[in-house]
């Protein structure tokens, strides 16, 4: 039997995961949620592994507010960062493969080809920076982990752009969705069966990994193509915003190779 933590269990990764335990008897999951695991807090954190006996921990515990983390660096910085250090020092003590989720906004968005795993992280928010220092803690720390970086991730649970963009359509006639930014809806069910399967095969290509899906668009593309999927292709009409201002600067280009 295969034992496996996943922590940040309430967040959308999370949840379709465990959506999918069933279809992996070989697997004894341990979901926690922030409410019984606090990444931040280093005694609980080293109290969940002792216990536990894993062979795998899922890191889905994250800040992901890109706009608050501007305003409030040092929560995102506390469990974007902070938080992963004491999971690694945690997976290390007791001999666990971390797989750790990070993201496509650890990149600039100056390069027009997609980002491999060579290229230099240049984070342009503070959001990214976070993330950023999570995984150069992973590294320092240890030497059997996975980094997954992956981007504009969906699913049926949580707050998604996907969501937002059905609930809207339901009573807006207009919807104004940026097309400044390109980058590969990931849908975490997709994300999800990678993960799985790194751990069924045990797989020891250790290092940092990108994972999306793998069309590239634009917001605006990604809403035409939900609007389209789900029948209010002719009910809405989307518009480009003419002055389209975030508060925390983001990527342009963010495919992921």
């Amino acid at each position: 039997m295969i034992r496996v933590l996943v922590t940040g269990a309430n967040g959308q990764l999370g949840k379709s995961i465990a959506k999918m335990a069933a279809k992996y008897p070989e697997i004894a999951f341990s979901f926690k949620d922030a409410t019984v695991l606090d990444i931040t807090n280093p005694i609980s954190v080293q109290d969940a592994f002792r216990t536990g006996s894993f062979n795998f921990c899922i890191n889905c515990a994250a800040y992901t507010h890109v706009e608050q983390a501007e305003k409030d660096p040092e929560i995102a910085f506390l469990i974007n960062a902070e938080g992963v250090k004491n999971v690694s020092m945690a997976c290390k003590t007791n001999s666990v493969v971390l797989i750790h989720i990070s993201t496509d906004y650890v990149f600039d968005g100056e390069k027009r080809t997609p980002y491999t795993i060579n290229d230099l992280p240049n984070p342009i928010n503070e959001y990214g920076k976070s993330k950023l220092k999570g995984e150069q803690y992973v590294k320092r720390l240890l030497q059997k982990y996975h980094i997954i970086r992956t981007s504009w991730l969906y699913s049926e649970f949580g707050n998604n752009f996907y969501k937002t963009i059905i609930e809207k359509a339901k009573t807006e006639k207009i919807l104004y969705v940026t097309d400044e930014q390109i980058g590969c809806p990931t849908n975490a069910h997709n994300l999800a069966q990678h993960i799985l399967g790194i751990v069924m095969d045990n797989n020891e290509n250790y290092g940092i990994h990108h994972f999306t899906d793998d069309e590239p668009m634009t917001w605006y593309g990604f809403a035409e193509k939900i609007l389209r999927e789900n029948g209010f292709k002719e009910k809405v009409r989307l518009e480009k915003p003419k002055n389209y201002r975030t508060f925390a600067a983001r990527p342009s280009y963010s495919v992921l190779n």
